[in-house]
């Protein structure tokens, strides 16, 4: 069996432990974070609801933020591990699994959607597959049972990332070169994953903020009816 084949199933299988413990460790702190968005953000919201009376490009700005400092703190993780070469690169996977996650629940917030009960934290979860790029197919159309519905979605995102990783892996294998290899790489990881995170909580919440607009369109005229008659 090939070497890149035994580096391809190793990357599969460490990306994917990595995946199921930020699963089930790496969370942001919703109350903390939004303190964040009012303090160091100035956002004038009590609840993660309030992002829907929040200009989109005001969002947009925050989001591109969020992502550049989870590709400069992936920057200098990748860099650090990369000096070890291909020795190093298991573990770089399980730190990087948790930049990435932290940063897919960040956004997912700053657009309204938290992630309480099981129907949203599938939710998340299909995000970070459409982060990762893959195509969940008709099969995940109707959310399963969050135990059964997560592990797939972690297997289908880890042979994409360890594909990905594998075909941008040679540079790695010289030490001190690996370092700046393995930092671009983890800084274009954490670019791509967020930058197509954003793309999926942004159209999510300008569908959902258009719908709330139709209806409170779709209310005020009967709400004025109502006025005469009391």
């Amino acid at each position: 069996m090939s070497e890149k084949s035994w580096l391809a199933r190793r990357m599969e299988k460490s990306i994917s432990d990595a995946m199921r413990r930020a699963y089930k460790t790496v969370r942001v702190d919703p109350d903390r974070f939004l303190m964040e968005l009012r303090a160091g953000h100035g956002l004038p919201i009590t609840s993660f609801q309030g992002t829907y009376v929040v200009d989109p490009p005001v969002l947009d700005d925050i989001a591109e933020t969020i992502i550049h400092s989870g590709m400069k703190i992936a920057a200098i993780e990748g860099a650090g591990f990369g000096l070890g070469g291909i020795i190093t690169v298991l573990p770089d996977f399980s730190i990087l699994a948790g930049i990435t996650a932290r940063t897919i629940q960040k956004l997912s917030l700053l657009y309204g959607f938290e992630y309480n009960t099981d129907d949203e934290i599938a939710e998340l979860w299909m995000a970070a597959a459409s982060a990762a790029g893959v195509d969940l197919g008709r099969e995940f159309v109707e959310k399963n049972v969050v135990n059964r519905l997560v592990p797939k979605i972690i297997q289908r995102v880890a042979a994409k990332a360890s594909a990905e990783f594998v075909e941008k892996w040679a540079g790695r294998l010289i030490p001190v070169v690996s370092s700046m290899i393995g930092g671009a790489l983890n800084y274009y990881f954490v670019r791509g994953w967020g930058e197509r995170a954003h793309k999926h909580f942004r159209e999510k919440h300008l569908a959902r903020r258009q719908q709330r607009m139709l209806q409170l369109a779709g209310e005020t005229p009967a709400a004025l009816d109502r006025g005469p008659m009391d």
